[in-house]
């Protein structure tokens, strides 16, 4: 469940020093102990957490309404969402995924766990278990403000306390950040010894949210940058069908100029993607069109560079 918003004030820090807040008096600014004269604005109810000094955001482009944002992310409903699950229903790798990290999360019986959700402006494919479980407190923040997030914040100064999370989520992010291994050397520092990091980018597919979108990676390529993490579990998150959609997609667009040629020919062709279930695991991994990584934070770990070569785990 969502942690209430007064309480996630309380765990912020200042993103550029990492120094503890304070509320104002007008109870419309947050002030950094340490240097009262930095200052960050709550604006709607979301503190606004973001050193614009370093971001690629200007404080214009930032909004406290997904729909004021920089960056779009279109909202489906009536017919336009039946049809978004049948062309791109939840993923069986990230619902067997998340089963598994809530079963590790609740291996210690009687504590509540504290979630981060980073770019958790809507709640993301199969992850809704998460959010419905009463055993686990859900902080997110994203890019924007909405109803599915207490913070905005850029997630290569995340603004929250060391080692204060059990778990940190980051699905369909690192392909957006303009530094991935910055953004992971957060989420390792935010992360308790012990505490557990899911992730998932794409490796294949196209580029989507137009200029926010910086980065692919192959599956060794995604497990060489959680390499400060332990590996549990890896591999393709939507196969060489799913990926072939996405292709389909992108290419009657391109030849009709036209976005909804494009969604058209998704419609027609959704079938593809079924081709996933019978590719075994190593052809996968070839041709995905994402990868996972599920790990865990262990005090001096860190994977050789010579250790990549025989993690790798396609049919090359």
């Amino acid at each position: 469940m969502l942690l209430k918003n007064k309480k996630v004030t309380s765990l912020l820090r200042c993103p550029r020093s990492n120094g503890l807040l304070a509320l104002a008096d007008n109870e419309t600014t947050l002030v950094v102990c340490e240097d009262p004269a930095r200052q960050y604005k709550i604006i709607n109810g979301f503190p606004i957490m973001i050193d614009f000094a370093a971001s690629v955001f200007k404080a214009s482009q930032v909004s406290t309404r997904r729909e004021g944002s920089a960056v779009t992310r279109k909202q489906y409903s009536g017919l336009s969402r039946l049809l978004k699950r049948i062309v791109a229903p939840n993923k069986r790798s990230t619902s067997k995924n998340v089963a598994t990290l809530r079963s590790l999360l609740k291996r210690t019986l009687g504590e509540t766990k504290r979630i981060l959700v980073v770019g958790g402006g809507s709640i993301g494919q199969g992850m809704a278990p998460l959010y419905s479980d009463p055993d686990l407190e859900i902080v997110a923040f994203d890019v924007y403000g909405s109803e599915h997030v207490q913070f905005v914040a850029d997630a290569h100064q995340i603004p929250l306390a060391d080692a204060s999370f059990d778990c940190v989520i980051v699905q369909a992010v690192l392909e957006h950040v303009l530094d991935p291994h910055r953004v992971v050397s957060e989420i390792h520092r935010v992360l308790k010894i012990g505490g557990l990091v899911y992730s998932e980018t794409p490796f294949l597919q196209h580029v989507h949210e137009g200029p926010y979108d910086f980065t692919r990676f192959t599956d060794s390529g995604h497990r060489y940058l959680f390499r400060a993490f332990e590996l549990i579990k890896s591999g393709s998150s939507g196969s060489a069908g799913t990926q072939l959609l996405w292709s389909l997609d992108y290419f009657f667009r391109s030849v009709f100029r036209s976005r909804f040629a494009g969604k058209v020919a998704k419609v027609l062709f959704f079938w593809v993607r079924l081709f996933d279930r019978a590719i075994p695991p190593s052809y996968s991994i070839d041709a995905a069109s994402g990868n996972f990584f599920l790990g865990r934070k262990h005090a001096g770990h860190k994977m050789e560079p010579s250790e990549i070569i025989g993690y790798y785990q396609g049919a090359q």
